[in-house]
């Protein structure tokens, strides 16, 4: 499960874009930072994706992105032209497929290096839908989860929600806010769709004869979507897009790390209801937590990227980057499905499931110091020299590395006062075992 927003110009301080997603995957599944440059390529290359190999192009643009460690594509990521996107798991009443085709997450990378426009991004995940569909399996452990895709692709000047079902797919432009939350959003209106979208849900009968076509309640599948807690999480995301007219990067972080409450707790909750995630069973919380966060804000002579390259973004740091000579510094070896030493995803989760074991009183200790940290790298970003930003980046991650490390040696000597419930921590005691990571 994902959550993923935009705020346009009229609703941020600045008037930049600025846009967030949370990547929920299952909690080994490891997911990697990485940044690729241009590349070119000779007549008749092919490029291989998760399942399916299609012709590559002549050049690709360089792109940011995180992605599962075991996939081509990714689930959130932006392009050297400030191109940005996330995409979201949606479930609906068409059949997925459970043969390799293209994923969710191939659209989104193959859009990112294809393109210059958020407009194209667009036009590209339809025309690639329509040449090679989408589906296969997209769990990690969870060979059997398949689903559709919506996405939010956005540039310095305008975005877009585009939803899907199948081969079907329709299109809406994002005046002011927008969040997706991993069910069908668009309803009656919208900009562009299908040719055969409303004559399918009629043929269907899921469009009954003098009715309106409402996109979301022809399409979605009522069981999934209901249990996916997607409405509550989304509702969460557009009241504080709505209720902030005057909108700054940090902002967008704390959108990403809401719990709901100040008292919450990771083992108090049965369903999937929060934007920032832990996984807790693998009933109703889909074994599915945060993994990895990303913040843009864009505009149209300068782009700034803000990325976790960890799970949790209530305990990680979120770290600034641009695309110049320089994009990220080493952040160790790409991580895998067990405890890999020394890469920033696996040193992160030492600290992440430290906390969870006393969540409320650990999570306090880090989380003031963690924002006067993030501030200290807002602010210095804000009148950052282009051909000097490299050196804030480099700095912020070598920061945030020690500050964490400093965390974990403390809470290492401090006492656990208020246990999970059992249940909860015979869970992670299991994911810990799965990882072959001793805490």
């Amino acid at each position: 499960m994902c959550d993923t927003f935009v705020a346009m110009p009229s609703m941020t301080h600045d008037g930049s874009v600025i846009f967030g997603k949370n990547s929920d995957r299952e909690p080994n599944e490891a997911q990697v930072l990485e940044y690729h440059p241009v590349a070119e390529y000779s007549n008749g290359k092919s490029l291989e994706c998760t399942y399916l190999e299609i012709p590559q192009v002549a050049k690709t643009n360089s792109v940011l992105i995180s992605r599962p460690f075991w996939m081509w594509g990714a689930e959130i990521g932006a392009n050297d032209k400030g191109v940005t996107i996330g995409n979201e798991a949606v479930f609906t009443k068409m059949p997925t497929e459970k043969k390799g085709r293209l994923t969710g997450m191939d659209l989104l990378r193959l859009a990112l290096e294809r393109t210059d426009t958020a407009h194209r991004a667009l036009e590209t995940i339809i025309e690639l839908l329509a040449d090679f569909e989408q589906g296969g399996p997209c769990g990690f452990e969870d060979k059997k989860l398949t689903y559709h895709n919506s996405f939010i692709i956005t540039d310095s000047s305008e975005a877009w929600v585009l939803e899907t079902s199948a081969h079907l797919w329709v299109a809406k432009k994002v005046q002011d806010y927008y969040a997706i939350s991993n069910g069908l959003t668009i309803g009656e209106e919208y900009d562009l769709s299908h040719p055969d979208l409303i004559n399918y849900a009629q043929k269907k009968g899921w469009l009954k004869k003098g009715h309106t076509f409402h996109f979301a309640e022809c399409y979605s599948d009522w069981f999934y979507t209901t249990f996916s807690r997607c409405n509550a999480r989304r509702q969460s995301s557009m009241g504080q897009l709505g209720y902030n007219n005057k909108m700054i990067v940090t902002d967008a972080f704390s959108i990403l790390r809401n719990h709901g409450s100040l008292d919450y707790t990771p083992d108090s909750h049965f369903l999937m209801n929060q934007v920032c995630a832990h996984s807790a069973n693998k009933i109703a919380r889909h074994a599915s937590q945060s993994t990895s966060s990303l913040v843009a804000s864009l505009k149209k002579d300068e782009q700034t990227y803000w990325a976790t390259g960890t799970s949790a973004p209530c305990i990680s740091i979120f770290k600034p980057i641009q695309f110049n000579d320089n994009v990220l510094p080493d952040i160790g070896p790409t991580p895998e499905g067990k405890y890999t030493p020394n890469s920033l995803w696996w040193e992160h989760e030492k600290l992440h499931r430290t906390i969870l074991m006393d969540f409320q009183k650990r999570h306090q200790l880090l989380n003031n110091r963690r924002s006067k940290l993030e501030k200290e790298f807002y602010d210095k970003s804000i009148n950052m020299d282009s051909d000097k930003f490299y050196d804030l980046t480099n700095s912020a991650f070598e920061k945030s590395k020690q500050f964490e490390d400093y965390i974990l040696n403390e809470l290492n000597d401090l006492p656990i006062e208020k246990k999970p419930k059992s249940n909860y921590r015979r869970y992670w005691k299991a994911q810990n075992m799965k990882a072959e990571m001793v805490l």
